[in-house]
């Protein structure tokens, strides 16, 4: 039988889901949307999104959908055309995807979030004039990107269950795909972890981390500011 998936209230009164095949939270629990906010928004997308009017995201990671969400609310504010990728190996199931409060917690309307995870995998969905989404059903260590990316957002569980998504040759993959004014952020602040980002290329920095931990990644790929 399959692990089940459960549903959680964070801190911050937002979901997250503990995964039951990795026994680990999607978010922290701490606060979801404030997580995602901090790690992924202000710390990733925010360096590059004033900066161009179309900026490519990659996630590492599709989990509840909350970071695509984000990503849309932001590129609405600032009228940038996001265009995402989501890679995602194992999928949660709608009962869990229908439940989720993001929306009422962010005050904007569900159908961003209920396109996400109900579109078809593979292609790309124009959800509105400023957001193109596509996600994929496979592994990291299987895929290859197919187009320059802006801004990476590495998602996946943890080095601790999930070593293998956290290596050089990963990194590597992603680094050489790239632009030259694009950054990689992560929850993750594991020693591994950043000598894993420098051998593939990456400037790497600590950053003051979200609520309730005390630091985060950050990995550009300029070496120099």
């Amino acid at each position: 039988m399959k692990p089940l998936n459960t549903l959680i209230q964070t801190n911050d009164q937002s979901h997250t889901v503990i995964s039951g095949r990795f026994q680990e939270p999607y978010h922290s629990k701490f606060g979801a949307i404030q997580e995602s906010l901090h790690v992924f928004i202000h710390a990733g997308l925010e360096e590059v999104i004033f900066d161009f009017p179309v900026v490519h995201v990659v996630e590492i990671g599709l989990g509840t959908g909350l970071n695509p969400l984000l990503a849309q609310i932001s590129g609405t504010k600032t009228k940038t055309k996001i265009i995402y990728t989501a890679i995602e190996a194992y999928p949660l199931e709608k009962e869990l995807t229908d439940q989720l409060n993001y929306a009422e917690q962010l005050n904007v309307a569900n159908d961003i979030l209920q396109q996400i995870h109900a579109c078809q995998w593979g292609d790309f969905h124009d959800f509105t004039d400023l957001f193109t989404f596509r996600k994929i059903q496979t592994k990291i260590e299987d895929w290859t990107p197919d187009q320059p990316m802006d801004v990476i957002f590495y998602d996946a569980f943890s080095p601790d269950v999930q070593p293998e998504l956290w290596t050089a040759t990963i990194f590597k993959k992603l680094f050489d795909h790239l632009q030259p004014h694009g950054v990689l952020t992560t929850y993750s602040v594991k020693g591994t972890v950043k000598r894993a980002l420098k051998a593939a290329g990456f400037r790497v920095e600590k950053l003051p981390g979200p609520p309730g931990k005390r630091e985060m990644t950050r990995g550009w790929a300029k070496q120099q500011k």
